[in-house]
């Protein structure tokens, strides 16, 4: 009987620079599905790669001196590089420059032109270089991209776009009688409350104000936008022919059975992607999982903090397979996990050197001891074998369940509660009491036998997750005929060393003093009757609060002349409510009124920004009275 197929994909990574561990997690995540679908018997297609074009790079590219391509192929070869250096074992690696893919995109991009789904006409509105995303200004939270918070800047150009209404009543059908489709369900009822059932806008799918990016063949000074040509690399990257050529890969592997992808990308994955393939006349997708983050404990991360952590300095430090097991056992199913170099430290102390390398090797050193290597089931059972053996039935059992609903967390939760159970057995049974009494050499050689029998079990379930780990388990127990000298898997760790290691790879930048320069991306010139449009005044804010539905925002009543505006600013981060009372500012008093979360706001607070994010409010150098105009 022929094995069942499974393709899943990772979101393909972003050239743009060199992936922290953040970005790897996915790799890693992703590879420990593959290698769990393999061993139960499903023939897996593991695709990944890297996303190549858009403006971004094109301006990083400048930056650096180089060309685009050089730019990508350098960042590209450093992707693969930690794909490969952590273990994961993915079938196709795809760039997005890949000559295959430019082509196929090209022909999709003409063969939705020509059936009626994509048309030109101009585009104008609000576009964030660091997302490749146009929005308009209703959609924008504090003047500002509502998916990552940076600054956007006006854009107005001609361009193609997508008839994304055409088929969004068809997709919330599908996802209405497809509750797997998207996975975890919030993520669900996000796409649902927020995008599709408030209605779609037609997509901007081409671009004319940069170059690096695939041609629009029959309109050359067209790009196309960076999504329809990323998203396309499932199809492309398997054999997808636009013009009905197939090849054998496509037609074996698709619909794709899992994208795994960031929570931060789900709405590109979820809407644009499936009306892409409806509109190609191809099956959706079965399942797109929207994972968390895994964040830095000391919040984002940041070069003058010194706190960006990469994947090779916590291999060099702790082990692939070490780093494996964190960042897959320490991100829960639907909430952002945390990674720490203290957390590491603990985790491989007391998960894998105590619970897991330490009862591996007992059980070893026990063996060659009491029996020169070898033991067999001597069938001297007692009851509190009875709980041992249970777990050990259980175990794979439970880790199916786990992996079924991709909880891989839990799934290595229950596979190393089988091993603390076993380190328990060994309390209980006490082998080296029994071995003091010659009549109970047998109870003692089944005692051992019991546990590299549960060990042995634990091992092969390990393996999808720690494939190195568990394959030196299994060597070094050979089904009871044991090495001659255990292997130490996990060597404990002195925090205090690892902290001055790593405070040699990250010395803290100096702050930046008040000489230093932030050159920021110039926006289209505007004559002085632009400028007079906008009225700016001395605010005083004399009462404020957190808005109840928002992480971010803080609604402020400010003082202006004799009246009093509402103003909510995403600041919340930066000021209490408590901080903000009594503060003179400068705000955009005629600013268009807008609701954001619910509530509304009658202007801005005008705030300045440097190169980490930190927020400043603008306050007048001297005292001047609420209402007073700026000019």
């Amino acid at each position: 009987m022929e094995n069942k197929k499974f393709y899943m994909t990772t979101a393909i990574a972003y050239t743009s620079g060199k992936p922290h561990i953040g970005n790897t997690y996915e790799f890693v995540l992703a590879d420990a599905i593959a290698r769990y679908k393999r061993s139960q018997g499903y023939d897996v297609f593991f695709q990944t790669g890297t996303d190549e074009h858009g403006q971004k790079i094109e301006l990083k590219a400048e930056e650096a001196g180089v060309s685009p391509k050089e730019f990508v192929d350098g960042v590209a070869s450093q992707v693969k590089e930690i794909a490969d250096m952590m273990n994961t074992s993915y079938d196709k690696f795809i760039r997005t420059t890949d000559e295959y893919h430019e082509k196929q995109v090209q022909k999709i991009f003409k063969k939705l032109y020509e059936q009626g789904d994509i048309y030109k006409g101009h585009y104008e509105g609000m576009y964030c270089t660091p997302c490749e995303s146009f929005f308009t200004e209703s959609q924008l939270v504090d003047g500002k991209c509502p998916d990552c918070g940076r600054e956007v800047q006006p854009a107005k150009e001609e361009a193609y776009f997508f008839k994304m209404s055409k088929y969004a009543d068809r997709l919330i059908e599908h996802i209405n009688t497809h509750p797997e489709f998207i996975q975890p369900v919030s993520r669900k009822n996000e796409m649902m409350n927020n995008f599709l059932l408030p209605g779609l806008q037609d997509l901007c799918v081409s671009r004319t104000s940069f170059k690096w990016g695939i041609p629009v063949d029959f309109d050359p000074k067209h790009v196309v936008y960076v999504w329809l040509d990323a998203l396309t690399n499932y199809i492309t990257g398997i054999g997808y022919d636009c013009g009905g050529e197939n090849k054998e890969l496509f037609n074996k592997n698709w619909p794709a059975d899992l994208h795994l992808i960031g929570k931060d990308i789900i709405r590109f994955h979820t809407i644009y992607w499936p009306i892409f393939l409806m509109a190609l006349d191809l099956p959706l997708p079965k399942q797109i999982f929207g994972h968390p983050w895994l964040l830095q404990g000391d919040g984002k991360m940041s070069k003058s903090k010194g706190n960006v952590i990469y994947a090779d300095e916590l291999v060099n430090m702790f082990g692939v397979d070490a780093v494996r097991y964190f960042v897959l056992h320490e991100m829960p199913f639907e909430n952002d996990g945390v990674i720490t170099w203290e957390l590491m430290v603990e985790r491989m102390n007391s998960d894998l050197a105590n619970t897991l390398g330490n009862l591996v090797n007992r059980t070893i050193s026990m063996t060659n001891k009491y029996f020169g290597g070898t033991v067999t089931n001597k069938g001297v059972h007692e009851e509190v074998d009875a709980d041992l053996k249970a777990v050990t039935e259980h175990t794979p059992k439970a880790v199916e369940e786990k992996m079924d609903k991709l909880r891989v967390a839990d799934a290595i939760t229950e596979i190393f509660n089988l091993f603390k159970r076993c380190n328990k057995y060994i309390d209980e049974t006490m082998p080296w009491a029994l071995a003091k009494e010659e009549e109970k050499k047998d109870r003692l050689e089944t005692v051992l036998y019991n546990l590299i029998y549960s060990i042995s079990s634990g091992a092969e379930l390990l393996s999808s997750f720690m494939p190195e780990t568990a394959e030196k388990i299994l060597t070094q127990l050979n089904g009871g005929n044991v090495t001659d000298k255990p292997e130490i898997l996990f060597q404990r760790l002195d925090l205090e060393e690892v902290m001055k290691k790593v405070a040699e790879l990250h010395p803290p930048v100096e702050e930046e003093k008040e000489d230093d320069v932030i050159d920021i991306e110039p926006k289209e010139e505007i004559t002085f009757d632009d400028f007079m449009k906008l009225q700016f005044q001395v605010g005083e804010i004399i009462a404020c609060e957190e808005v109840k539905k928002s992480k971010k925002l803080l609604c402020s009543q400010v003082k202006i002349g004799s009246q009093v505006k509402q103003i909510v600013s995403g600041i919340k981060a930066h000021y209490t409510a408590e901080e903000m009372v009594g503060k003179k500012v400068m705000v955009l008093v005629n600013l268009k009124p807008a609701k954001l979360a619910g509530v509304l706001s009658e202007g801005m607070l005008l705030c300045a920004e440097d190169a980490e994010g930190n927020l400043a409010l603008l306050t007048p150098e001297k005292s001047m009275p609420a209402g007073a105009e700026i000019c």
